[in-house]
């Protein structure tokens, strides 16, 4: 006896089940409720925003470490600072390079006000002490090599922090997006829920075939908060960790770059 099934071995059966379960998802989103497709739409906006910032972020980081790199291979090689200077002119992403110029042109600075403060105490003669102040328009320096040294370790750290700050900013929405977006389709996934047992007992039937429609629908909330949130959770450790290690080679670097201005330009003036 010969059976013929024809359809069974032209159908791709893997293609169809896939088309299907797409279909069933934008059907049971087309026909969720309002307030569903509000929460829907809440957690479309943070998945969108936060790719966006995924991107953005890890296009910065990338640049970054290879601008890093190349800093401070340049500046292990050479203790020039005008040269290592102006090496670091193209690097505008680099956070240690950018350190750098901040600390060399507060450097430079403080040299100027000490050279003029210098040729003001030849005028007036030896007699002056060394370590007297100069009057200018941020203030009043004393001009020795401690003072030199701590306005130098004040303008790093600042910078410091400001170029930590420009590295977080926008994590914090990615943070945001992780701890809220589970809640906000669990919300969703309830108010859903609620709404079928209303349906239910308007209806006055409990059958499976009246409860599992309803239910589906309202569990994309749940599914679609997971999904905004996996992600920014994950991308947020990354970049945590990536500013971490950032703020420690600036930290590093503000050390040696201090070291290296006592040794050169400020020991034994």
């Amino acid at each position: 006896m010969i059976i013929d099934i024809p359809f069974v071995t032209q159908i791709p059966v893997g293609a169809s089940m896939e088309g299907a379960f797409s279909n069933d998802i934008v059907q049971m989103m087309i026909h969720a409720g309002p307030m569903v497709k509000f929460v829907l739409l809440v957690l479309m906006l943070f998945s969108v925003v936060s790719w966006a910032i995924i991107f953005m972020k890890w296009r910065l980081f990338r640049k970054a470490t290879v601008e890093t790199a190349y800093f401070l291979e340049v500046f292990w090689e050479s203790r020039d600072l005008k040269k290592i200077f102006l090496a670091s002119k193209d690097l505008r992403v680099s956070p240690v390079g950018r350190l750098f110029k901040a600390g060399y042109a507060e450097f430079g600075r403080l040299r100027k006000i000490q050279a003029f403060s210098d040729s003001e105490e030849g005028r007036e003669g030896r007699g002056q002490q060394s370590s007297r102040s100069f009057e200018t328009g941020n203030g009043e320096f004393t001009l020795s090599h401690q003072s030199v040294m701590d306005n130098l370790e004040r303008s790093l750290r600042r910078s410091n922090i400001d170029k930590t700050s420009k590295l977080e900013r926008a994590l914090g929405f990615l943070a945001t997006t992780g701890n809220t977006a589970p809640f906000i389709g669990l919300f969703g996934t309830v108010w859903g829920i609620m709404e079928s047992f209303r349906g239910i007992g308007l209806k006055g039937s409990a059958s499976l075939a009246v409860v599992a429609p309803g239910i589906s629908e309202a569990l994309i909330a749940t599914a679609a908060g997971l999904a905004a949130a996996i992600p920014a959770v994950v991308a947020f450790n990354a970049f945590s960790n990536k500013v971490s290690g950032i703020r420690a080679e600036m930290d590093i670097f503000t050390s040696e770059f201090l070291s290296i201005i006592e040794r050169q330009f400020l020991k034994g003036r």
